[in-house]
């Protein structure tokens, strides 16, 4: 034994260890780092390889989730809808563009609440840029508030990122859970990150009038490329959010309602199939299900319960320091690696804490708030980051590392710190 750990321990934390550094250094793809190490753990008999101990560790409903909810998406895109709304928002504040940040930023945040964010940037980026250039205007400001209005808004619902969706499937909580929890202080979060943004970058927009008159003689309609599939989509995107504020109710999984609803919409949607399950983001999902595995392999060695209790005994049982160690840790740690691999770790940790008779409903909105918040401290914390910078850069508006830290990590703290003032007032009184 080294450390008190045995031989298996060690080579299951340096397995998670090497996959993370892969992860981080981006030297392979972060999906062939997890696959990879899933493989060594199950070749090195860390986990037994047998269908009931790789199912027990699998969220399936995650993989679930996501996939569905790509699939709708991919194709309720070709309608045109997207695009629709981004025009008409701009025309409805009259090419103010200050307001225009505000509109797209808002409309980018409601959007990240039930669609992945990542979807969601892709969605809006281009449009954005389109509005910017018919405005003269330089796209980056824009971009930064929707990078960091994506991960604020979808911290608010169970689909609005991943980790919430993981966090909801182990945990047992509901859409409307999220809704009545994170959903305040979200709102409130969005609000006062607005007020900074109009005080970075509101008073220093300036564009002419012929500029404006360019924004207002666009037509909205036009970007409509299917009448009927628009009118679905609409339809829809009512029927699937109803889905998932009743789904506790009704007792039924999250991933059967965006499974079902990609079907459906498949069907009446007239789609090529083969085209739009190309729209389905696989490496994230081979992602997913590596990681799963790899995590399984310090759960089955027992390092998850040993942390579990370092954590319990670090926190002498109390509720208020638990509950600003894992806010503030996840935020950290979350704004300097990927939070999905983080959250991963931290379910099973919780799980067994809850077992041992702790109290960990509100560690589990700790988890959630400071993983998805913690997404906006840096450029690479999180996906919808790196694809919206991605962009900027390849048309020609350099967004670095360190001009985007200037911005998101300040904001970021903000943010957690009004969730712990929250968290502490709602659960820890």
């Amino acid at each position: 034994m080294i450390l008190g750990l045995t031989f298996v321990q060690l080579a299951a934390l340096a397995i998670f260890a090497g996959v993370m550094v892969l992860i981080v250094t981006e030297k392979v793809h972060r999906t062939l780092a997890a696959l990879l190490g899933a493989v060594i753990v199950m070749a090195s008999g860390i986990m037994p390889f047998d269908n009931e101990t790789l199912v027990e560790h699998i969220d399936f409903n995650t993989l679930g989730v996501l996939i569905g909810m790509m699939l709708l998406v991919a194709v309720m895109k070709r309608s045109g809808i997207f695009e629709y709304i981004a025009i008409k928002a701009a025309k409805m504040v009259k090419g103010d563009p200050w307001l225009i940040m505000v509109a797209l930023a808002i409309i980018t945040a409601v959007l990240s609440a039930f669609l992945d964010n990542v979807t969601t940037v892709l969605l809006i980026g281009p449009m954005t840029l389109m509005i910017c250039r018919e405005l003269e205007l330089n796209p980056v400001p824009f971009f930064i508030t929707q990078i960091i209005s994506s991960n604020i808004g979808g911290t608010a619902t169970l689909i609005g990122d991943p980790p919430n969706i993981m966090i909801g499937s182990e945990a047992g909580i509901t859409f409307i859970d999220f809704v009545i929890v994170n959903g305040p202080i979200i709102v409130v979060i969005l609000a006062v990150t607005l007020l900074c943004f109009r005080f970075m970058y509101g008073r220093k927009m300036l564009v002419k009038n012929e500029n404006r008159e360019n924004i207002m003689d666009m037509d909205e309609r036009q970007a409509i490329t299917s009448k009927s599939l628009f009118v679905k989509s609409i339809v829809m995107l009512f029927v699937v959010a109803a889905a998932f504020m009743l789904h506790g109710v009704l007792h039924i999984e999250s991933s059967v309602i965006a499974l079902s609803a990609a079907g459906i919409m498949m069907l009446i949607g007239r789609q090529d199939i083969e085209e739009t399950i190309h729209g389905v983001e696989w490496t994230t999902i081979g992602f997913f299900a590596g990681l799963f595995i790899v995590v399984g392999g310090l759960v089955e060695t027992g390092l998850v319960g040993m942390f579990a209790q370092f954590l319990v005994d670090a926190t002498h049982g109390q509720k208020i320091v638990a509950i600003l160690a894992i806010l503030f840790a996840s935020a950290i740690i979350s704004a300097i690696l990927d939070n999905i691999p983080f959250v991963a770790v931290m379910i099973p940790v919780l799980l067994t804490m809850q077992s041992s008779g702790v109290d960990v409903e509100p560690l589990w909105w700790a988890l959630s708030l400071g993983a998805c918040l913690g997404g906006n401290g840096t450029l690479i914390g999180a996906s919808a980051n790196v694809v919206l910078s991605g962009i900027s850069n390849r048309e020609g508006y350099p967004m670095t590392f360190i001009s985007y830290l200037k911005v998101g990590a300040p904001l970021m703290m903000l943010s957690v710190v009004i969730s712990a003032v929250y968290l502490v007032l709602r659960f820890g009184l």
